[in-house]
């Protein structure tokens, strides 16, 4: 997060924002603050997250659009980290500071635990489970229209890190901008219908759902946008291999099939989609690895890498400056 808003974030801010929702300010505790000021707290014996965003961030009707499209989902059966009113009786909740200002959330946490790597690789029933959740969101998502027609979402070329490349990426690296400019130019010339185009998650991996018995609950809604659903689908490919470097091209690739056979298993079983734009993935694959690149100039230590990181931002680079998707087949379709 900017140095900028970790300096308007201060005690008084928090205070005020627990106030809003009823919380003993002693009961939160800071689990996250890369795009927002993340916490949990116990309430009645329930756990819930409280969410501090800043303007720089989201604007509050952004905000709203993200509540808006959470509760129609969850009233049509999607298991989603539910958003909370207020004590006011407010899904969200505005704080001035200076010429800025911040928007207070709060939200059940979801329940369940959260199956991270190496575990998540080989777990063919978590992509097929993963795959019926994305399908049952994007058929739900054909019939979705905002309640206010002001908050709707944004679109996918408003991605923070797409807008702001020149603020991370160093200027030298022309081939990056070169890309990163004809990837967005191709995506764009795709056509739009409502079987192939709506409102998506935009982030889905392993780090925003937790396994419930047989359950998948699903959150952090934060980069929910309107797309093609095919980027939902490669998102969650690319985070599923790009764990494997140059060196295992060939498990990468393996994974890669395994994990689109079981995905699309379950994925068939909600919602359907044309096998064209599944031939599309390896394209909406190099869109998702232009912004984990620029994220990772955003948020890391350049100075302080290990050899793992240093070895994937090296290849990262290269793929990015050569239009290289990090797997180009992905399945016999």
């Amino acid at each position: 997060m900017n140095k900028e808003i970790m300096d308007l974030m201060n005690s008084n801010i928090l205070t005020e924002a627990a106030k809003r929702f009823g919380i003993n300010i002693g009961e939160l505790k800071l689990i996250g603050n890369n795009q927002n000021f993340v916490y949990e707290y116990m309430k009645q014996n329930k756990s819930y997250i409280l969410r501090i965003t800043h303007s720089s961030h989201r604007k509050e009707k952004l905000i709203k659009g993200e509540l808006d499209w959470i509760l129609y989902l969850v009233k049509n059966g999607v298991s989603a980290s539910k958003p909370i009113y207020s004590i006011q009786g407010n899904l969200t909740e505005r704080i001035d500071v200076d010429d800025s200002y911040f928007i207070v959330t709060s939200f059940e946490k979801a329940p369940g635990e959260k199956i991270g790597y190496p575990k998540c690789i080989s777990n063919d029933e978590l992509f097929e489970r993963c795959g019926r959740l994305t399908g049952k969101i994007h058929f739900l998502s054909k019939k979705y229209r905002p309640s206010v027609k002001e908050i709707k979402r944004h679109e996918w070329t408003e991605n923070y890190y797409l807008q702001n490349i020149n603020k991370y990426i160093p200027t030298e690296q022309s081939k990056v901008y070169e890309s990163c400019e004809a990837i967005v130019n191709k995506i764009n010339k795709f056509s739009r219908d409502s079987n192939s185009f709506g409102i998506i998650h935009g982030d889905i991996n392993v780090g925003n759902i937790m396994l419930y018995d047989d359950i998948i609950n699903i959150f952090d809604f934060d980069e929910c946008q309107y797309s093609w659903f095919v980027e939902d689908i490669a998102v969650q490919l690319f985070y599923i291999i790009y764990v494997f470097l140059d060196d295992s091209i060939d498990e990468r690739q393996t994974q890669a099939y395994r994990f689109m056979k079981n995905f699309m298993k379950g994925y068939y079983k909600e919602n359907y989609i044309e096998k064209y734009w599944l031939r599309q993935i390896p394209i909406f694959l190099q869109l998702r690895e232009i912004i984990v690149y620029i994220g990772l100039y955003r948020n890391l230590d350049f100075s302080n890498l290990n050899t793992w990181m240093e070895n994937y931002i090296s290849q990262s680079k290269l793929r990015i400056e050569q239009g290289i998707p990090i797997v180009n087949d992905i399945m016999n379709i």
